[in-house]
């Protein structure tokens, strides 16, 4: 496939938080190098986002979502033609030993994003002040906060539940602790869908933790930590 026509600038935009119910999927972009960058569902957005592009140095990023009623593909190839992101492997080690920065492009739904590691590239005069960096500014979305914290000496992507979301799910836990049966506090909380990153399993445990001290306050049966789910299992990401 001929690769697109460089199109004029186009500033991304940040910020926005979609809901998190899945939005249906995209027919995916075959190119011939073999990019793909349409996520099947938000786990697998979050996943390439945190383990495949933030842990491998892709530390700047603009985000937006594409408005109702517009083609996502004629986005997606606007993006990609724009800043060259098709590339291969090796390609993008070749401008990394040569001090230039390597793009990427990830689409879950409407809502995508467009990371960079450090170098010269197109993209940080293309986008300029909409640029944010994970280690300063976390993504948001889908109820996720995504960012690169140090702990420890090391710096790593880090993977919790949004501030405000977690806020809410413990006030809701709270406000149910002393009125519901076991049986139903872990059916509510087997219904979050969140994948048990560390962070993610540390705010879950300690929403839990809130629940069994008012309990035990009002004199019920407690509730066992193990209904948190501790290991996350990898998820296909692209189709």
């Amino acid at each position: 496939m001929a690769k697109p026509k460089p199109c004029r600038r186009f500033k991304a935009f940040g910020g926005l938080c979609p809901k998190k119910n899945n939005p249906p999927p995209f027919p995916p972009h075959h190119n011939s190098v073999g990019y793909q960058y349409v996520a099947n569902n938000l786990a697998g957005f979050i996943q390439q986002l945190a383990v495949g592009y933030l842990a491998r140095g892709y530390l700047f990023y603009v985000c937006g979502e594409i408005p109702a009623g517009k083609d996502p593909g004629k986005t997606d190839q606007k993006l990609l033609g724009q800043y060259g992101i098709e590339r291969s492997k090796h390609q993008r080690y070749r401008r990394k030993l040569a001090g230039m920065a390597n793009v990427q492009y990830l689409r879950w739904g409407r809502f995508f994003v467009l990371l960079a590691t450090h170098g010269k590239h197109p993209f940080f005069e293309g986008e300029g002040k909409s640029i944010k960096d994970f280690r300063e500014t976390p993504l948001k979305v889908g109820g996720y906060s995504v960012g690169y914290r140090k702990g420890q000496g090391k710096w790593h992507p880090s993977v919790r539940i949004e501030l405000n979301r977690y806020r809410e799910l413990k006030a809701y836990f709270l406000g149910i602790a002393v009125h519901r049966s076991v049986e139903n506090l872990v059916q509510e909380f087997q219904k979050l869908d969140f994948e048990p990153y560390a962070p993610v399993r540390g705010q879950l445990f300690s929403i839990l933790r809130a629940v069994n001290r008012a309990r035990k306050a009002a004199g019920f049966e407690t509730i066992s930590y193990e209904i948190i789910q501790i290991n996350r299992k990898p998820v296909r990401v692209f189709q």
